[in-house]
Formats: C-alpha cells, structure tokens, sequence
C-alpha cells in the first residue's frame, strides 16, 4: 500500500489526480491532500444549483467536478483531503464505517470524541467536519472525504449559497448540515500542517504495508494533463451538469427582465427573454442566436456582442444581459 502526500494545491490538478492513481495504478494508496479555495461539486449535481457565482468570480474560487456522488463542499488550504484507493470487493461499497474508522481513531488520540454520523459523515458532537463519498471504477474502489481543521467558515457560507434561482432539474441537491472545524475541539493548538503530519505518521504507525511514495516526474505529467484536458474545463465543471430548465428575473432602473431557458448538456436548447422592458428591435432574434449556445459567460458574450443589445432591452448592456442569463 502507498502512502502519498505532496505539495500541489491546484484543485483541478489534484482532483485529476485522484482519477489517475484510480484508473493508471494497480496499487493500494492512502493520499493526503490539500487545495486552494475551491468547490468541489459531486458528480451528479447541476453546477449552478450549488454555487454563489457572483460570490466565486468575486473572490477567486475554483469550481471543480469530482468523480463521486454525493453534494457539493468546499476546500481550502485549512481543510485535509483523505482518499482510499482499494481493489474492489463485495462488501466495501457504502461501507463508510471501515474507511471512516481510522480518522475517527486518530482523532481519538487527540482527545476528540468523533464518529461517523448517519451515512457518509463524521461529526463532533453532532456538528459535521467530514463529508465522504465513493466511486467504483474498472474493478477499483475509491473512497475520499473532507477533514475541516480550521476553514475559513464565511468562505463556506457564501460559496455555497447559490442564488435565488426558480430551477427544474433532476441533479442531485446538496444538503447543508451544521459544520465544525476540528481545531476548535482539540485540548492543544495545533497548525493545520502539525496536523496533516499527524495523520500521515498515525497511517504510517497503525499500517505498517504503508510505503511512502512521492509523485515521480511521469506522474506529475501525466496528471496534469488530465488536469488540462478534463478538470479545468467547462464542459466538465458545467457542461457536464443534468438538464435543467431556469428562470431568472431582475429588477432594473429600466425595467424588469425575465429569462427563462432550457439547458441540455450544458448547452442553451431554447430561451425566452420577457420584461416590461422598452425595445427598438424584436428579442426574438437574439433568442434565435442563442439557441445552440453554450451557457457560459464566455459563449453567451460572444453572441451578445455582435448585437447593440440597447435596441433589444432599452438601456441594457451586453455584460448586464450576460450576467443575467448565465446567473453570475
């Protein structure tokens, strides 16, 4: 069994990586791990159902889509990422309770009083600092969750409060629980690097298979590739969320407008624009020219800009209307 831990923070890189040591190693791995500010949304969810958007381009916050189910979460360099990787047999799937076991036993060490708290968190004292999720893939099972140590709680609060948008869709939908930081809960301070190391030497001490493993420049290479073509992209962050029908409305100085619009694999298949607006030209034909459109700033833009939007929607901007039809 390898044991791995490294320096790399870039979360598109180090979800990347997950996949890789799942798909392209025989081994058994444990892997520590940390990120930047991200969120980390669950395979099966639609993105923008979990997300504050304005609050995540605002503050430089990464959106990036796992492999497992589950709701979305969010990391920082506060929180401690865990990841079991096992062959696959009967009996390991949704059994949270053995891959739990050994972080509610080291936290035990400590002098903290955790357990596993319905089906896939841990908590103390009822409060959650432990999500955890799974995946099988070609014969091999994964098992990964969060370890909130000392995160920052309102970078939690606003990212992961989406705004208040009317959305039909069949993505799964986060649950949000009371959360806790674990050094909240510890006798002795403790920095969150004392206590990556910690967990890392009590693997080391209670699994004596485990072998230290570095990443090897091969690794490093072929993870980020992966990173680049699939975790850092759109259509696997967005585009790759469930069908969903929106409906957004604003209030403006020169009227209200109302979008509503089909999305399909993360492209715009239909969209209304209404409003007691004031018009020169028919909305209809920007309707038509964002049909087939992706729904992102990005592609939405493009479109928007070959238009003088001010004839369509009195006194709206290109940017207002992009903002408005992509939630940001």
């Amino acid at each position: 069994m390898l044991l791995i831990t490294h320096d790399f923070t870039d979360p598109y890189f180090n979800l990347a990586s997950e996949e890789y040591f799942l798909r392209e190693s025989d081994d058994e791995i444990i892997y520590l791990w940390r990120n930047e500010n991200a969120v980390i949304v669950g395979k099966h969810q639609n993105t923008i159902e979990e997300v504050n958007q304005h609050y995540i381009d605002e503050h430089g916050i990464k959106v990036v889509r796992r492999l497992t189910g589950g709701g979305a979460v969010f990391h920082d360099i506060n929180n401690i990422n865990y990841s079991v990787i096992l062959k696959y047999e009967k009996g390991l799937f949704s059994n949270y309770g053995l891959f739990t076991k050994p972080i509610c036993e080291y936290l035990n060490t400590l002098g903290v009083a955790a357990e596993l708290n319905g089906r896939n968190d841990i908590t103390i004292e009822g409060l959650k600092f432990s999500g955890n999720a799974q995946a099988v893939v070609d014969g091999r099972i994964m098992h990964h969750g969060t370890l909130l140590f000392s995160s920052n709680q309102s970078d939690i609060e606003g990212a992961l409060k989406p705004s208040k948008l009317k959305i039909e869709s069949k993505g799964v939908k986060s649950v949000r629980s009371r959360v806790t930081n674990i050094s909240s809960h510890l006798a002795k301070t403790m920095t969150t690097e004392e206590f990556m190391s910690g967990l890392y030497d009590f693997f080391k001490r209670t699994l004596p298979e485990c072998t230290p493993y570095s990443l090897s420049s091969k690794d490093v290479e072929a993870i980020q590739k992966l990173a680049d073509s699939k975790y850092s992209t759109w259509n696997w962050n967005y585009g790759n969320s469930p069908k969903y029908e929106l409906s957004v409305q604003k209030k403006y100085d020169f009227g209200l407008v109302d979008v509503r619009l089909n999305v399909a694999s993360g492209v715009i298949k239909d969209i209304k624009i209404f409003g007691d607006y004031f018009a020169v030209k028919d909305i209809a034909e920007i309707e038509t020219a964002l049909a087939g459109c992706p729904h992102n700033p990005d592609a939405v833009g493009r479109v928007l800009d070959s238009f003088i939007i001010d004839k369509y929607i009195s006194h709206m901007s290109s940017e207002e209307l992009t903002h408005l039809i992509t939630c940001m």
